[in-house]
């Protein structure tokens, strides 16, 4: 590099600093987490007010896209703090300009964030997706349904000279009994896990095969209880249903808080 060169780099302004906040907590002292944030590792600390705290790292005022790495640290930093916290999630790339305005979110609504606390304190989420083997549940329901059954018989045996309005009042019936089945599949498992489970909330379901995508409050005390029910409907169900179980997490699916806040950028 040049002198030119040098002189030019020097007098470039450095990125201005903002504060990338990951959570809210009850802590007031500060709170080193170590170099685990977003963007390389940077530091992960708190900023205090009374006796909540904000946990933030350092960062260029940036607009941080949802990559892969950039949602793990995201999630690595929550995860961590929730080891020893009860928290407040905030939403991934909630970059604030100065520490100054970290302490205005705090004090403008120290109220509410200690209102959440309080009822989600020493909670934690799970989730949970349920997934069927459709070829196995038609037949199940075949084996189970009396009217389906002779009708399906009645088809295959007059194969040549059955109507096309047979085959739709089959698809008809089918459809209505797969329906039926799903809702009693998930009202059954809503049902065992009411008891091991402060709460639940039920996310739009994906794909042809998913029935229940759910996401469930669990009290810390009642962790391995909920965990053992889980496994235990999971072997009820394994000749049909497949279980996908997550977590712990902090319970992202239920905080609401709205929050005017002015875009940092």
């Amino acid at each position: 590099m040049t002198a030119a060169e040098s002189a030019a780099a020097a007098a470039e302004p450095s990125p201005v600093e903002g504060k990338y906040v990951y959570c809210i907590i009850r802590n007031d002292r500060s709170k080193e987490f170590g170099e685990i944030g977003i963007g390389s590792g940077s530091r992960v600390y708190t900023v205090s007010f009374k006796d909540l705290a904000a946990v933030v790292s350092d960062t260029p005022i940036v607009i941080y896209d949802p990559t892969r790495e950039n949602v793990l640290a995201h999630e690595f930093v929550n995860e961590t703090v929730m080891r020893e916290f009860t928290l407040i999630p905030m939403s991934f790339g909630t970059v604030f300009r100065s520490e100054n305005d970290v302490l205005a979110l705090l004090r403008s609504t120290y109220q509410a964030f200690t209102d959440v606390l309080e009822k989600m304190q020493d909670k934690i989420e799970f989730g949970l997706k349920i997934l069927w083997d459709r070829d196995k549940v038609v037949a199940a329901i075949e084996r189970e349904n009396d009217e389906i059954r002779r009708l399906k018989d009645e088809i295959t045996r007059n194969a040549a000279s059955s109507t096309y309005f047979a085959r739709m009042q089959l698809g008809r019936l089918v459809e209505a009994a797969m329906e039926e089945a799903s809702n009693r599949y998930v009202a059954d498992i809503h049902e065992q896990l009411k008891d091991v489970s402060v709460a639940s909330r039920s996310n739009k379901v994906i794909g042809d095969r998913m029935i229940l995508n759910a996401a469930f409050l669990v009290d810390r005390r009642d962790e391995k209880s909920f965990d053992e029910r889980v496994k235990a409907i999971s072997l009820q169900y394994e000749d049909l249903l497949t279980f996908k179980y997550t977590g712990p997490w902090p319970p992202y699916n239920f905080v609401n808080i709205k929050l005017k806040l002015e875009k940092a950028i």
